[in-house]
């Protein structure tokens, strides 16, 4: 069965830097458009950034220039790199595949 498995997440003062991973298993993740989304409390989930199989990134506007999401194959594996955090950033992240979700990964940005 299809895992994506996300580490990363913590608690981090404004300013500061995070990195968030997700792993798959039990699907051809090379081939697969990767996507991280983001909630926060009491608001619709929302798409952070993507990353095609051939490379194509696009990012909300939100996290441009701050963010940064890539991916390697040979590992099966996708990132977001969150450098200046802003506490709005808070939220839980879930990177996102076909139509598999990850567990989600709890961000807080503390001002």
């Amino acid at each position: 069965q299809v895992q994506l498995v996300e580490s990363g997440g913590g608690l981090v003062q404004a300013g500061g830097s995070l990195r968030l991973s997700c792993t798959a298993s039990g699907i051809i993740f090379s081939t697969k458009t990767l996507a991280w989304y983001r909630q926060a409390p009491g608001k619709q989930r929302e798409l952070v950034a993507t990353i095609t199989s051939a490379g194509f990134i696009n990012y909300a506007d939100s996290v441009k220039g701050r963010f940064t999401i890539s991916r390697d194959n040979a590992k099966n594996t996708g990132f977001l790199q969150m450098n200046s955090l802003k506490p709005e950033d808070t939220a839980v992240y879930y990177c996102y595949l076909v139509r598999y979700w990850g567990q989600g990964t709890q961000v807080t940005v503390s001002s």
